[in-house]
């Protein structure tokens, strides 16, 4: 992709950081959120909302023109990336602190290296070095909290399976046909996972427990954060970026995101920073800032894990 030098570097860093903060501070309004709010239908209904808004705007600036196939595939990827990605990390995040779960999601540029790996792509032996440590950060934190009760087991297998379908949906997004439009993708996108996540949230019973007189202010405060700032915001500021900037720096999002997480829970929610988090966050981040600059600058194009930022329009 072609990249408009006419933005000023002033732009450009605002835009990055828009996306550094908001993105790194949805797990934290997702954890407040599904506090008193029923996890996958007010999911559903955030990208339901952020998704017509989006598609809304497409509509009035430039019309929606989208092929059979082109609708098809962002159809899959949203399903893969909301569903069973956010989907996965609402439900988590009722017993997992916000932290912990970016630090595991963080780890879904390894898993897409195993999956180019398997559809044949070459790769290189440091990198296959990088996603092994990557993966021992997140045993290192995972492995002892789930085995001694310290954090729910059920919640951590959740976040393992979300990381696995980002991981799906980002790698399937640079493989199947999508809109061209990245605006009316992501609205298509949001659309179609919002849509299922609130049958599923019905299926399992949460429409029959509904009742507003539950739903605390700060659940509602950041139910509103997730849709404005988190799926419309953030997302803006990442497409603009991926036309006036080297996709090499916006994939920064993925190591600095998981820092912010895990701050802002300790700051808001006082989640605990032990010294195992943060031997374990380092590993992963280390590992993550390593294949991500390494698999940018071999592939100048835009690269399979910048587009793991789409799957996190918390």
């Amino acid at each position: 992709m072609s990249k408009d030098r006419s933005a000023s570097a002033a732009a450009i860093w605002i835009a990055l950081g828009l996306v550094y903060v908001i993105w790194g501070s949805t797990y934290l309004a997702i954890a407040i959120a599904v506090q008193t709010l029923p996890p996958l239908f007010s999911a559903g209904l955030r990208f339901c909302i952020a998704g017509l808004v989006l598609l809304a705007w497409v509509a009035a600036r430039r019309g929606v023109h989208v092929g059979r196939k082109e609708l098809n595939g962002a159809l899959i990827v949203g399903l893969l990336l909301l569903v069973g990605g956010n989907g996965f990390v609402v439900l988590a995040e009722r017993t997992v602190p916000s932290g912990l779960t970016a630090l595991i999601i963080a780890s879904v540029p390894l898993w897409i290296v195993l999956l180019r790996r398997l559809a044949g792509d070459r790769i290189h032996p440091s990198t296959f070095a990088g996603v092994v440590v990557g993966f021992g950060g997140v045993a290192f934190l995972v492995v002892p909290r789930g085995s001694s009760g310290e954090v729910d087991g059920a919640g951590l297998v959740m976040l393992l399976v979300a990381t696995t379908s980002w991981a799906f949906g980002t790698f399937f997004a640079s493989r199947l046909r999508m809109p061209s439009d990245g605006l009316l993708s992501a609205a298509l996108q949001q659309l179609a996972g919002g849509f299922v996540l609130v049958l599923a949230g019905a299926a399992i019973g949460e429409l029959g427990s509904l009742d507003a007189a539950r739903y605390s202010t700060s659940s509602l405060l950041a139910m509103a954060y997730l849709v404005v700032f988190g799926s419309l915001v953030a997302f803006t500021a990442y497409s603009w970026l991926l036309q006036h900037a080297p996709v090499s720096l916006v994939a920064t999002y993925a190591y600095v995101n998981p820092v912010v997480a895990v701050l802002l829970g300790a700051l808001v929610l006082a989640e605990p920073i032990t010294p195992s988090i943060v031997v374990g966050a380092a590993i992963i981040v280390v590992a993550v800032a390593f294949i991500v600059t390494r698999d940018h600058a071999r592939r100048r194009p835009r690269g399979t894990a910048a587009r793991a930022a789409a799957a996190q329009a918390d």
